[in-house]
């Protein structure tokens, strides 16, 4: 830990004296880049300069502690402070995921179950859409494929901050945990004897690429298809050949969308989607490669992963990956799902601070 303390207090002293010349300031987009450096770090060096107090003031205490009681009285309270003070500074020291600010896409797919997973796959886009109204955030429903019965086999909906979010605040740090599998467990309405089934629809999030220049996309690696859209719509919808299908031939990935009224829209809406996926991809891979000895409490990579259980008949919430339970299943599918979320990112936090003490030893 002490080395990672040295290197931030160095890398913070270079950007004071770096903002403080007046010919970087001739240049303002890389002012704005060093600012916000300069601001993250803060909070930081703020803490390691705590702990570094705490720990100056413990050593002279216990030094002083056989030649005077009332010191050695003192002692005990000055470790407690001290090792609150570490504890605060490791918390700040794991590695920030530099996609927490972003936007995110959410596709939420019917799976096992029929028309039951169809009808579960709604109930999640709105208790998303509900979460997302009640943290201030945008939420548009951006592509559908609706099933019989109301439900929806496949929805895809972005959702972005209003402004600029806190630390830890933005709707991928908050989101990007509820990748996987959920499964329901509930009497069916197609169900007349009220017996119990399992189903499941499946989650997959990706932080939203603002930049294009972020992703590499070359035109010679995209097959573009176009065809008669086949879903409820406005004019143009079933009329023309809007919907636009696109394949990324290097990894096959493919990308479809058919909501929007014309072609160049729906093309548009259709590279966001998939530079999102190209750049979660990179990520996953990066951080398999990284870190194929840990084994978090928390996976974003493995998106088949069961990760949660909604059960009616018990109003119980059950995530499997953090041991988080609750009997007020009505209240997060309206939308109150942050204590679930904040399960996901304590755990995470843990396994990460447990990693960082490990490497410190």
């Amino acid at each position: 830990m002490l080395t990672s303390v040295r290197s931030i207090l160095e890398e913070y002293a270079a950007l004071e004296r770096r903002l403080s010349d007046p010919a970087v300031h001739s240049d303002q987009e890389v002012v704005r880049g060093l600012n916000k450096r300069y601001a993250a770090l803060a909070p930081t060096v703020a803490a390691a300069r705590a702990w570094e107090a705490a720990r100056d003031d413990l050593a002279a205490a216990r030094e002083l502690a056989a030649e005077d009681a009332e010191i050695a009285d003192e002692v005990p309270a000055l470790e407690a402070t001290a090792q609150a003070a570490e504890a605060a500074l490791r918390r700040l020291l794991i590695p920030r995921d530099p996609d927490d600010d972003r936007a995110v896409i959410l596709e939420v797919k019917a799976g096992e179950g029929g028309d039951e997973s169809a009808l579960f796959a709604g109930d999640l886009l709105r208790m998303y859409l509900r979460y997302a109204e009640r943290r201030g955030w945008q939420a548009v429903v951006e592509d559908t494929t609706e099933s019989d019965l109301g439900g929806y086999k496949d929805v895809r909906v972005s959702i972005r901050a209003k402004g600029a979010p806190g630390p830890g605040e933005g709707p991928w740090a908050r989101l990007k945990y509820e990748g996987g599998v959920h499964r329901v467990q509930r009497v069916p309405v197609t169900e007349s004897q009220g017996r119990i089934h399992t189903s499941a629809a499946g989650v997959l999030v990706m932080p939203e690429v603002e930049d294009p220049a972020e992703v590499d996309l070359q035109p010679s690696d995209l097959r573009i298809d176009v065809y008669r859209s086949s879903g409820p719509g406005g004019q143009s919808v079933n009329t023309t050949d809007s919907a636009v299908r696109i394949t990324h031939l290097p990894t096959g990935l493919v990308v479809s969308c058919q909501n929007e009224k014309s072609q160049l829209q729906n093309k548009e809406a259709a590279l966001r989607v998939l530079r999102a996926r190209l750049h979660q991809l990179a990520q996953d891979e990066a951080v398999a490669e990284a870190s194929a000895a840990r084994r978090s409490q928390v996976r974003t990579v493995d998106r088949s992963e069961r990760i949660r259980t909604y059960n009616f008949p018990e109003n119980r919430i059950s995530d499997h990956r953090t041991g988080y339970k609750a009997y007020n299943l009505d209240a997060v599918l309206d939308g109150d799902l942050d204590p679930v979320v904040q399960s996901a990112l304590d755990a995470d936090e843990a396994a990460k601070l447990a990693e960082l003490a490990g490497a410190s030893t």
